[in-house]
């Protein structure tokens, strides 16, 4: 740090640089009551940028559903979500993006995207026990599209390996909206007693406020402003707001996070994250309504002459804040280098409710904590709204228009070998999707489960998002991804919990695209009101575009379900010869927004199918009563790519037990509907011929239509007289289509 520290003089101009507009300037002077200086101007750009103050989201989150019984941390109380699945235990949850990060540097972009969602985790005192991804990227037939691929798929890989948390289960989606502008959001998930749930508080005069973890660097500085504005040509200038990550450091920090946790020597404690020691320290003293003073001088850091401005926004990885109890300080300590790991008092908790910083001992800034934090002083925005005018002719559709005169063999292996339905072992297989052992249903069945040690319940999770049908109709489209997320859970045997979202979208300030947003969320709280799955917490991340286009309004859902019984867990695949194949729900004649007009047709037009969800919740409580009752063998939703496409995923997703099926049942439909239509609320099942009229007597009892449409057996798969395909050539299709996109990135 320099020996003399003179503060730049602030003008219009930096003003501007830091992304704060003339009214947001006028409210800070007014706050002050001066001029801010130039490490305050610096604060202010950070905390009050979209990515920390969701100043243009805030009021429309702010009408989720957010309440349950079982909730024991609710949206925006802690680092994470949290949920008691009894036994003593919760469940610690969320999600996050680090799309602009990723789109400039892929792998430590990745990387450090999923070090930052796994700390959020375990400061709540919880030990990570998975991790899920939810990626979307342009046509892999762009070069640069198979760069970005390639980089981010080591960058989870390498991260989570080294750390040691199982990568279990995603999604990768392809779309021509993301070319530039890659969507990465992250999952992570953790189990602690429900009684040891620490808290990013701090409070208590005199506590001391402790930094551990790493040392901090340059890296990262103003890396929550780059996440609030769009990427142009000047983004790739902006590298150095892209973190570095240590996979083994973290590792290390867990363990001495949860020690000093479980010793009770602490009041709270905060990851940081987006905008480093300032956004931890204002959101921990605001939320103890004290203050918290710090020496900046007193801060380790790894490179000369680092000015406050820079240590204050630095969001180097790997470093927590932490509020001691005052006479525990050589206890925390011990800890730390028991560990190797550095651990330094740098200031201590007030009375005054001011964020204050000082430097040998003057004070270089001084601004009340809680107007800087998320729901207190930061600026909240109603922004326009307006329907895109396009949405009127995208929605509509003529199926007369698309021949049925066509080989459905030749059609179903083009669709198997689709970038978005083809098998993504080239991608999960990368991850360690077994380390510790808890992983009983890894990547490629309809939910990721796993077994929570000394009970006989298991996690079902899921992340899940369709972005066609969200930029078709977002409301829908968003109800469909909470419906979807919950049918694949209950696909698994578990009955949904609760969720947590991570809100892709373009500029906010522009009302085509917070159109999509308002609706969005509006379809999101109405799925989740009727399923019984609060909110938990989550991200929101704007400006997803580039000069050409913005991203597909994409609100990623992760949902987390208990499994009652281990003999519950359910897979996707067929298991035993001579089983009956039954079809639970309805199919319609629709193929608006589906995958089949997209590979098939080149179009994306609507309309989104159907969705009824009160009709959806009774199927899955049928479905669900089925399988506790041990009539179900295999249940798979038919979601992507239709009821063949399913059907196939069903004869050849377990690659050590491929069995093929005979699927001959009445149906009006129009082929194209019938095969690759993806109409909602639909399961197919397979159980013992002697279970069928149970499951048809529990579905009847819900109203739920049921069909018994084929059986399991043979290495073929038929349906009616549409297809006729040996399971050999569905399943080398399917496995190896992603693996010849991809082989080309090293040339490029």
């Amino acid at each position: 740090m320099s020996e003399v520290f003179v503060q730049p003089k602030v003008t219009p101009g930096m003003v501007t640089q830091h992304g704060i507009n003339k009214e947001e300037y006028v409210k800070i002077k007014e706050i002050l009551g001066r001029e801010p200086n130039f490490t305050e101007l610096g604060i202010f750009s950070v905390m009050w940028s979209e990515h920390c103050s969701y100043k243009n989201s805030i009021a429309l989150l702010k009408t989720l559903p957010r309440d349950g019984d079982a909730l024991l941390a609710k949206a925006g109380e802690e680092n994470a979500g949290a949920v008691d699945i009894g036994d003593g235990m919760a469940v610690v949850f969320k999600i996050e993006s680090h799309n602009h990060p990723s789109a400039i540097e892929p792998y430590q972009g990745a990387a450090t995207g999923v070090g930052g969602i796994l700390r959020d985790i375990f400061t709540m005192g919880a030990r990570p026990i998975a991790s899920l991804d939810s990626l979307h990227f342009g046509s892999p037939d762009n070069p640069h599209v198979r760069y970005l691929v390639d980089g981010v798929v080591r960058g989870v890989g390498d991260y989570g390996n080294s750390f040691g948390v199982p990568t279990v289960a995603g999604e990768m989606i392809f779309q021509d909206a993301y070319t530039t502008n890659p969507l990465i959001n992250v999952m992570a998930v953790g189990v602690v007693k429900s009684d040891g749930i620490a808290s990013a508080v701090a409070e208590g005069v005199g506590n001391p406020i402790m930094v551990v973890g790493s040392k901090t660097g340059r890296d990262g500085i103003h890396g929550a402003t780059f996440a609030s504005e769009e990427l142009t040509e000047e983004s790739q200038k902006k590298r150095p707001s892209v973190q570095i990550g240590d996979p083994f450091t973290e590792k290390l920090l867990l363990e001495a996070t949860l020690e000093i946790i479980e010793q009770d020597l602490i009041i709270g404690i905060q990851d940081m994250g987006a905008a480093g020691i300032t956004c931890s320290s204002t959101e921990m003293s605001a939320k103890g309504e004290s203050g918290i003073a710090l020496d900046i001088d007193k801060v380790p850091v790894r490179e000369p002459h680092m000015t406050p401005y820079e240590i204050l926004l630095s969001e180097s990885q790997e470093r927590m804040l932490v509020c001691v109890k005052k006479g525990r300080e050589s206890d925390v300590t011990a800890v730390f280098d028991k560990w190797g790991l550095d651990s330094t008092i740098i200031g201590k908790v007030t009375d005054d409710g001011l964020f204050t910083v000082k430097l040998n001992g003057e004070v270089v800034s001084q601004i009340p904590s809680d107007v800087l934090v998320l729901g207190g002083g930061a600026p909240v925005y109603h922004r326009e709204s307006k329907r895109p005018d396009s949405l009127d002719e995208l929605n509509q559709i003529d199926l007369n228009k698309y021949s049925t005169d066509r080989n459905w063999n030749e059609t179903l292996l083009t669709m198997m070998a689709a970038p978005n339905i083809c098998h993504k072992g080239w991608v999960f297989d990368q991850y360690d999707s077994m380390v510790r052992t808890n992983t009983v249903v890894g990547p490629g069945s309809d939910a990721a489960v796993l077994r929570l040690r000394k009970t006989n319940k298991s996690l079902a999770i899921v992340n899940d998002c369709n972005g066609r049908y969200c930029y078709l109709n977002p409301r829908l489209g968003a109800q469909s991804a909470v419906a979807e997320a919950a049918r694949n859970i209950v696909c698994s045997g578990g009955q949904p919990l609760a969720i947590t979202n991570c809100l892709n979208f373009g500029n906010p300030y522009k009302p085509e695209i917070y159109y999509g947003f308002t609706e969005a969320v509006a379809g999101m709280g109405e799925a989740c009101l009727v399923f019984d799955t609060p909110v938990t917490g989550g991200n929101v991340s704007f400006y997803n575009e580039d000069p050409e286009r913005a991203v597909y309004p994409t609100p990623t859902i992760g949902m987390v379900g208990l499994v009652e019984q281990l003999e519950h867990i359910t897979t996707q695949w067929f298991r035993n010869e001579g089983d009956t194949i039954m079809l639970l729900g309805v199919t319609r004649d629709e193929i608006g927004a589906s995958e089949y007009l997209s590979v098939i047709h080149n179009e994306t037009r609507g309309p989104v199918p159907e969705l009824d969800l009160n009709f959806e919740k009774q199927l899955q409580a049928a479905l669900l009563g089925a399988i506790k009752s041990g009539w179900v063998n295999s249940a798979h939703d038919t979601s992507d790519g239709g009821l063949a496409v399913a059907l196939a995923e069903c004869c050849i997703s377990d690659r050590e037990h491929q069995i093929g099926a005979t699927i001959d049942f009445k149906s009006d439909i129009r082929p194209d509907c019938l095969l690759f239509g993806e109409s909602q609320s639909r399961i197919i099942v397979s159980c013992a011929p002697k279970m069928a009229a149970a499951i048809a007597e529990i579905c009847s009892r819900l109203s739920v239509p049921t069909a018994v449409i084929g059986k399991v057996g043979d290495n073929r798969l038929t349906i009616g007289k549409l297809v006729d395909l040996p399971i050999d050539e569905l399943s080398d299709t399917w496995y190896n289509a992603l693996p010849r996109m991809m082989q080309e990135v090293k040339h490029n």
